[in-house]
C-alpha cells in the first residue's frame, strides 16, 4: 500500500497544474471557447496516454537503449527551456494565431501536452514511482490511479481558464506568459542541473 497523500503531492508538484493554466491561456488566444474546450480535453487525454506509456515501458526502453534517467532529465530540461524562451520573446501574430486555430490537435499536444502537463519531471515520475524492483502491480495501479487524479484536477483548471481569461484579457494573458516563461525557465535550468548532478555524481 502507497501513501495516497505523498504520492498525490508528488505528482502534483511535477505535473504542475496550476502552472499549466497560464501556458493554457498564452497559447490559446486565438480560439473561441468551444475550441477551448477540446484543446483542454485533448491536451489531458494524450499527458493521461503519455505518462502511462512510460509507466508500462519507459524504463524497459530506457534500459534497453541504455539511457541513464539523468540523461533524460537533462534532454527534457532542455526542451522546456527552449520553450520558456519562445513564451518569454514571443510575438502575437494574427496570422500565427489564425493558423494555429485551424489545428486544435498541434496545440493541444505542443506545448500543452508536452511539456507544459506531461513533462519531463512528469515523465520521470511515472517511471520512477512505478519500478518494477521497488512496487508491485498493485502498488503500481494505486500511483496510476493518482496520477489520474492530479490529471483530472488540470483539466478542471483549463476548462475553468476561459472564465480567467475573460477576467484578464488578451494584456494580462501575454504578461502571465512571460512572468511563467521566465519560471519555465528556472525550472528548466533546475531540472538540467539535477540531471547533471546525477549523471557526473557530483
Amino acid at each position: 500500500m502507497i501513501d495516497l497523500v505523498a504520492t498525490f503531492i508528488y505528482f502534483f508538484a511535477v505535473i504542475d497544474p496550476i502552472g499549466s493554466v497560464p501556458v493554457f491561456i498564452a497559447v490559446t488566444p486565438g480560439y473561441d471557447a468551444r475550441g477551448k474546450r477540446r484543446i483542454a480535453l485533448m491536451a489531458v487525454g494524450i499527458s493521461a496516454l503519455i505518462l502511462i506509456f512510460f509507466v508500462l515501458v519507459g524504463e524497459i526502453i530506457l534500459t534497453a537503449m541504455q539511457i541513464p534517467l539523468p540523461a533524460f532529465q537533462i534532454s527534457g530540461g532542455i526542451v522546456l527551456f527552449l520553450f520558456a524562451l519562445s513564451m518569454i520573446f514571443g510575438e502575437s501574430k494574427p496570422e500565427e494565431e489564425t493558423r494555429l486555430a485551424a489545428d486544435h490537435t498541434e496545440t493541444a499536444i505542443f506545448p500543452l501536452a508536452v511539456p507544459s502537463i506531461a513533462g519531463p519531471g512528469a515523465m520521470l515520475a511515472a517511471v520512477l514511482m512505478t519500478e518494477n524492483a521497488r512496487f508491485g502491480l498493485w502498488e503500481q495501479l494505486q500511483t496510476v490511479g493518482v496520477m489520474l487524479s492530479v490529471l483530472l484536477v488540470v483539466l478542471v483548471l483549463l476548462l475553468a481558464a476561459s472564465g480567467i481569461h475573460k477576467i484578464i484579457g488578451n494584456a494580462g494573458a501575454s504578461v502571465i506568459s512571460r512572468v511563467m516563461g521566465m519560471v519555465l525557465a528556472a525550472v528548466a535550468t533546475t531540472t538540467t542541473l539535477d540531471g547533471l548532478r546525477g549523471y557526473f555524481g557530483f
